[in-house]
């Protein structure tokens, strides 16, 4: 197959050579220096997750997590099955109903038709205040009344925020005639005044100086394996207290049935079997009815009860949300950490910012994964604070960084280009220097060929050896030359319209004595072809560099063919040889300036290394390309491609 090169580019060393392999000590030092340096970037980034864990983020936790409560709940993963619990509520219609809010007679007569349906629990979500209930009026034997139907019901209660301290247990009493109705303490914990402290209720309290409150009492019944503290799921203790957070369920989940339609019997009593149910007020004319949640922080996002109903179910279902230990938070926020100066101090700025934005979407989605299915708190906070304060903080030091080595780039390039010009005035001046003494060499040498005196044959071989070496030598010289114009000032453009065919043939005049003592055989292909703009003396080198290189690296008898054909508003130009070819290895770097195959470098036959570098640096100019298809000890066929319309 053969091998193809367009433009080559230099992959090697800036003055042509291959970079010699890394000695073992380079690479020691080199692995030294990049361990050295991640040690470094471990230990800031863990400096800095240390001092992010210390921030108190419980604000921003607590929102995230009720992204994640939102999410589920929109996903149709927090309904509630089997629950045992019925809700009642008082509504703005049973205000209206009864001229206003239920009297004593009407509660009395309420519960004489819930208990036909037997039910097990009945909490009465009513505020009390100094031995009364607040929300209920009515005469001394109303109370009375009321107060002996409710102690019918065996597991009658009616909650309170308020906690007893342990020596100081039966305090909470109500004044006579409802001294016997129990309130119990089965208090909603607000993020107030601790945690995130924007009012939600987040959490609920089980265990108050080893009394067991109202939620996990009630809840026991139903799955007695709560009993026991310890196996409540997501339990953690703060102060005096045991306490989980509230799995809330989609909002509506739990049976609900209006007051006045109970009171009338227009509900099977069948529905309240066993059941616990929670009676509380939901009218929307007090604040005080109602809770702020992870759902909404609106001020009626959610009635008192139905809290009550969340925090039941929860216990029942043993379902609290289990908030991962802070080592595993300390633990993420370290390695994000890590990652984060990683990519900020090694990757492209685009590509680590890319990077970054899938950590922490990916982080996110974990999260949400993790809540939805398993509930699952993992912290988001300081991983997330973690990505945005390592980034914006090790973005300078990187800048800091690069702008150092940008300015020792710029030492070392202004050095190396003095070096170069000094390089560059240096051949120049070598060069035209050797010209004059090149010259009177060439012009004894012909006057000696020239003169009638009769020369030896050993004379004449070493005239002729003196001229051609000479030749040699100014071609030699004429190459520096051209390379140390191009590389100061570069090389100007004086376009002329001219017959390329023509200036192949007079190349190829030029060139017939060398192909002739090869006995190389030239084959001319030319079409007829329309004038071109270009510059003569530069497309004129070009060929003549292509050409001499088919002679000179062709074997005797060997054939050189030179075409051109037009192609596309393009003129094509072949030369094409017989000759030893190019490996494939090395013609990436064939047009590279000094640049000369391995295989010739072994040879005998003569070059600089420029021809090439030149030719194609010509043909650039004029807006074309040089390709080469070659292969070893197959010849090599090499094309130019001038655009007709310049």
């Amino acid at each position: 197959m053969n091998n193809t090169n367009s433009s080559a580019r230099p992959t090697a060393s800036k003055d042509g050579k291959p970079r010699p392999p890394a000695s073992k000590d380079d690479l020691n030092a080199s692995a030294h220096f990049s361990l050295r340096q991640v040690i470094t970037r471990i230990i800031f980034a863990l400096i800095a997750s240390a001092m992010i864990s210390t921030l108190k983020l419980d604000y921003i936790e607590s929102y995230l997590y009720d992204v994640r409560v939102t999410l589920k709940a929109m996903l149709g993963l927090s309904n509630p099955t089997n629950t045992p619990i019925v809700m009642v509520k008082i509504s703005n219609a049973t205000v209206d109903q009864f001229k206003g809010f239920p009297g004593f007679q009407q509660h009395t007569n309420f519960l004489n038709q819930l208990k036909k349906g037997s039910p097990h629990f009945v909490i009465y979500e009513f505020r009390n205040k100094d031995g009364k209930i607040e929300d209920i009026d009515g005469t001394e034997a109303e109370r009375l009344a009321f107060a002996k139907t409710a102690e019918q019901i065996k597991e009658f209660y009616v909650p309170t925020d308020k906690t007893e301290l342990k020596a100081e247990a039966g305090k909470l009493k109500f004044d006579e005639p409802l001294e016997n109705i129990k309130i119990f303490s089965g208090p909603k914990a607000p993020d107030m005044y601790l945690f995130a402290k924007d009012s939600v209720y987040r959490r609920m309290l089980i265990n108050y100086q080893d009394q067991i409150l109202l939620h996990a009492n009630v809840a026991g019944f139903y799955n007695p394996e709560i009993a026991a503290l310890k196996n409540i799921r997501g339990r953690f203790e703060f102060l005096d207290s045991s306490q989980v957070y509230i799995h809330y369920y989609k909002q509506g989940s739990f049976p609900t049935f209006n007051f006045e339609d109970v009171l009338e019997g227009k509900v099977d009593p069948a529905v309240f079997k066993d059941r616990l149910v929670i009676v509380g007020t939901d009218t929307g004319k007090s604040v005080r009815e109602y809770v702020q949640t992870p759902y909404s922080r609106e001020i009626t996002s959610m009635a008192s009860m139905e809290l009550h109903a969340n925090m039941f179910q929860t216990l029942i279902d043993n379902s609290a949300p289990l908030r991962l230990p802070p080592w595993v938070n300390i633990l993420l926020t370290s390695l994000i950490s890590v990652l984060t100066v990683h990519v900020v101090l090694t990757l492209k700025p685009s590509r680590g910012l890319l990077l970054l934005m899938a950590t922490l979407l990916g982080l996110a989605l974990v999260a949400i994964i993790l809540y939805a299915l398993f509930t699952i708190w993992i912290d988001l906070a300081h991983p997330f604070l973690a990505i945005f304060l390592c980034y914006y903080f090790f973005i300078p030091y990187r800048l800091i960084i690069e702008n150092r080595k940008s300015w020792e780039y710029f030492q070392k390039n202004k050095l190396l280009k003095q070096v170069e010009e000094l390089k560059t005035n240096f051949i120049s001046m070598m060069s035209h220097d050797l010209k004059t003494p090149i010259a009177r060499i060439q012009g004894m040498t012909e006057m000696i060929l020239k003169d009638e005196v009769a020369l030896s044959s050993l004379q004449r071989e070493a005239v002729d050896t003196i001229r051609s070496s000479s030749d040699d030598l100014l071609k030699f010289i004429n190459s520096i030359l051209q390379y140390g114009r191009i590389e100061s000032q570069g090389v100007e453009l004086h376009r002329q319209s001219k017959d390329i065919n023509q200036i192949i043939i007079d190349v190829i005049k030029k060139h017939e004595f060398l192909a002739k003592v090869k006995k190389i055989k030239i084959v001319k292909e030319l079409e007829t072809l329309f004038p071109v703009s270009v510059d003569p003396d530069l497309i004129r080198q070009a060929f003549s560099n292509l050409i001499e290189n088919a002679i000179k690296y062709s074997g005797e008898e060997s054939t050189v063919i030179v075409r051109t054909r037009e192609e596309q508003n393009k003129v094509l130009i072949d030369v094409i040889d017989q000759g030893i070819g190019i490996p494939a290895v090395d013609l990436p770097n064939i047009f590279m300036k000094f640049f000369r195959s391995h295989n010739v470098k072994t040879s005998t036959i003569k070059g600089t290394g420029l021809g090439l570098y030149l030719a194609q640096y010509f043909v650039h100019l004029h807006r074309g390309e040089i390709t080469v298809i070659s292969n070893s000890d197959q010849g090599s066929h090499f094309t130019v491609h001038l655009p007709i319309n310049q």
